[in-house]
């Protein structure tokens, strides 16, 4: 069972090798992918069973005695996300090949984004199940490194503007988290996040509130909180549609999970973090506030992918079992509902040529179906019933309103109004994409670009993956029960922390 951990990091890397091979064979390098990504969910989902079982599940690499080695772990928390991650790194990958965003322009193939793709994969898994900070920070260099290749291809003004936002700031978010992690071992003489607690537990009060601090900032860039959450409008719209899916889906959700892991497991709050509430506030009204001054479909989206992140943050900060619980159905709902609209709105693209909502009208009536696809993850980010963002909202209101605190209650009250801002954004894009005349496509601004837009043509494969995103964030309002019931029993192994440093370290390395 031990050996399943590595295979979620292993797989896509040695995939993306042979992906290089077959670079003159398009279709094995699809087929590869395919295959690789349907057996990372299938390990995920194996992780998850026995990790909700019998506990988590530890593999040291080397066989070299932890804090020493190299530390992989598996927990209710991380398979869950890894499984989830999987199914939406799949359905994406369906949705390119459809797309044609896999090919490189409409004539020849292109070798570089199945790999490089893969790789993402493979930083992603790495993130959710190292046991340290420096193979975390390894991880984060592994996705970014991919999605510069992903993010650049086929390079336009516009689109060189963007990237070079997003390199600048993932550069510097880079050096100030190798600059954490010469501090933290400079203080504790260990990166292992199972042998942290007991040594930052000994450091004097300022110096843990300072390292926590760090680590705020250091992975709040790499999550877009606001006031770090600049580049992220900037960036990800410029992308094609499935790119910026998989990217808001996870790259921020990965800064999201390494702050909840590193907050609960490494520092003791007793108590919530005022600190945290007021950014937590601060970046579900700004963000929501940008969201309703676009005009531009992806931007729109964008900026609600940065407020909704306040949300996750609010769980966060209370530090309560119902908090966390409640951030994880909430993580796990937005991965999947956030990719999917981005993935609808490379529909939307497809059929009107366009991402601006004045110049397109009348996507209901024409394409009906796309207007479904849209409606169901839109009533879900907005927190309406019974859908699963209601599910997860109720969770992280009913959390704030328990700790009872003026500033709980503040940002409570925040997370109703931007629910109605949320859900004012959405009612923005269905009047301006879904309702009235049907407009006539826009010519393609870029006709040698990847993609054709403006053609009024979907494949089978795009709404297919797209559909499959909806079912999936359906279904978890369907089986919200048992989720959140998995949720809870995540959150108290969080904030006890014992299982997981018992895991790794045994029962006498724990106590020491």
């Amino acid at each position: 069972m031990t050996v399943l951990v590595v295979l979620p990091v292993l797989l896509p890397l040695l995939a993306a090798a042979l992906s290089l091979v077959a670079g003159r064979s398009p279709h094995v390098q699809r087929l590869l992918g395919v295959l690789v990504l349907t057996a990372i969910a299938v390990v995920a989902a194996v992780l998850l069973v026995r990790t909700d079982s019998e506990g988590p599940v530890v593999l040291q690499l080397g066989g070299y005695a932890p804090p020493f080695g190299i530390t992989l772990v598996a927990d209710r928390l991380s398979a869950l996300l890894l499984l989830v991650s999987a199914l939406v790194t799949l359905a994406v990958l369906i949705f390119s090949i459809g797309q044609r965003i896999t090919d490189f322009g409409r004539r020849t193939a292109s070798t570089a984004f199945h790999p490089m793709y893969l790789v993402l994969c493979a930083g992603v898994s790495l993130a959710y199940l190292t046991g340290d900070l420096f193979n975390l920070f390894v991880a984060f260099e592994i996705m970014l490194g991919s999605s510069y290749v992903l993010i650049t291809r086929r390079i336009t003004a516009q689109r060189v503007r963007a990237s070079m936002t997003y390199v600048i700031v993932s550069l510097t978010s880079s050096l100030l988290f190798i600059t954490m992690i010469a501090l933290v071992y400079t203080a504790t003489g260990t990166v292992n996040l199972a042998a942290l607690p007991e040594k930052i537990a000994e450091l004097p009060a300022g110096v843990q509130s300072s390292l926590a601090l760090f680590m705020v900032v250091v992975f709040g860039i790499k999550a877009a909180l606001v006031p770090l959450h600049f580049w992220l409008p900037d960036s990800y719209p410029t992308a094609p549609a499935p790119i910026t899916a998989v990217f808001a889906a996870l790259l921020t959700k990965v800064g999201v999970y390494a702050l909840i892991r590193t907050q609960t497991l490494v520092f003791i709050h007793d108590q919530s973090w005022t600190v945290l509430l007021v950014l937590a506030l601060l970046t579900m009204i700004v963000g929501a506030l940008g969201a309703i001054a676009q005009n531009d479909l992806n931007r729109m989206l964008s900026f609600l992918l940065v407020s909704h992140i306040g949300y996750m943050l609010f769980g966060l900060a209370l530090f309560t079992v119902i908090g966390l619980a409640g951030v994880i159905l909430y993580v796990v709902h937005h991965i999947t509902v956030q990719a999917a609209l981005f993935l609808v709105s490379g529909l939307i693209t497809r059929h009107t040529g366009t991402v601006s909502l004045q110049a397109m009208s009348g996507v209901a009536r024409a394409y009906p179906l796309v207007a479904v696809l849209f409606a169901l993850p839109a009533l879900s980010l907005a927190g309406i019933p019974p859908f699963s963002g209601f599910v997860a909202k109720i969770a992280l209101l009913q959390a704030g309103a328990e700790v009872g605190t003026p500033m709980a209650y503040t940002v409570t009250a925040g997370a109703v109004l931007t629910s109605l801002l949320t859900l004012y954004a959405m009612s923005k894009i269905w009047v301006g994409a879904f309702w009235g005349q049907i407009a006539a496509p826009q010519p393609d601004p870029d006709p040698t670009d990847e993609v054709t837009v403006g053609t009024g043509s979907t494949s089978g494969a795009m709404l297919v993956s797209t559909g499959g995103l909806v079912a999936v964030s359906v279904l978890i309002a369907v089986f919200a029960g048992p989720l959140a019931s998995m949720s809870e029993r995540a959150a108290a192994d969080l904030l006890d922390g014992g299982a997981y440093r018992v895991a790794v370290l045994g029962a006498e390395g724990s106590a020491e």
